[in-house]
């Protein structure tokens, strides 16, 4: 192995590390934030390490908002969301990768021009029609305007492109329907695609709260993402215990998606292919 080689390594290699630090610093200084009971966390330069270690701001949290409610709404609605643009998204992009059929292209390029709007200019729309549903202040009404995208079609799209033709025609000379193809041969098929886009939505769903907090009335019925904003008005000063409400958000959701990784990375991997 020549200096150069060597030499390209070590730098690729210290540019991932910067690149780590600069991702997780965000999460650790929250972190010793929240378990830190002394020190000025808003000196310079910030202490990078905890100081008087205890959990009292995480049981603060657990004692000014009903948490354990909001775990079990935010776990509802990802649920949902995830089930729901899975089994939507899939049926999508399915005839669009392997039926022909007049004006497949135009539907096609017209979910790519969605790609372009920022999600924010969809909520007066998305209220307008869910009051008119009458799914204000339901999980209904949360979860439905979440359940397509132009992101997921276009993956699992891209993941149908991929199986074999032959096979799909073998199917059909045996005498299995469409129905049967897609169900029982092309989707076992695209499980890494399928577990990408579910972790993706996952994610997402986990942590909106601009459009549960737009479209449910009761506190109590709050995701964990926007209820904990409760603590914001609770404790305008505490910002120990913001931290620790933000850890609590965050953790699980990030640990979910560590035992996950080697799925998306096998979906990515697909996809890139």
């Amino acid at each position: 192995m020549n200096h150069h080689k060597i030499l390209r390594i070590v730098s690729q290699y210290l540019v991932l590390g910067v690149i780590a630090v600069i991702c997780v610093f965000p999460f650790w200084w929250t972190f010793v934030v929240a378990i830190s009971t002394k020190g000025n966390m808003f000196e310079f330069p910030p202490t990078f390490w905890p100081q008087g270690v205890s959990l009292a701001n995480f049981i603060e949290v657990f004692r000014v908002i009903p948490i354990l409610a909001f775990y079990k709404n935010s776990l509802l609605i990802t649920v949902a969301t995830v089930l729901g643009k899975l089994v939507i998204c899939s049926l999508a992009a399915y005839p669009l990768s392997r039926m022909a059929f007049r004006g497949s292209k135009l539907i096609l390029g017209i979910i790519l021009a969605t790609m372009i709007l920022p999600s924010e200019v969809n909520f007066l729309v998305n209220f307008i029609s869910m009051t008119k549903l009458g799914l204000v202040d339901t999980y209904t009404g949360v979860v439905l305007p979440n359940v397509v995208t132009a992101v997921s079609i276009l993956l699992l799209k891209q993941a149908f492109d991929e199986v074999p033709q032959d096979l799909l025609d073998a199917a059909r000379v045996d005498g299995a329907t469409e129905w049967t193809i897609f169900y029982r041969i092309v989707l076992p098929l695209i499980t890494p695609w399928l577990a990408t886009v579910g972790i993706l939505t996952a994610v997402e769903a986990w942590n909106e709260y601009i459009w549960p907090s737009i479209i449910i009335a009761k506190p109590e019925d709050f995701p964990l993402s926007a209820g904990v904003l409760y603590l914001r008005g609770t404790y305008g000063s505490s910002t120990r215990v913001i931290a620790a409400g933000t850890i609590l958000t965050v953790a699980p959701i990030l640990v979910a998606f560590l035992f996950t990784q080697r799925f998306f990375m096998r979906g990515m991997d697909g996809a890139v292919k």
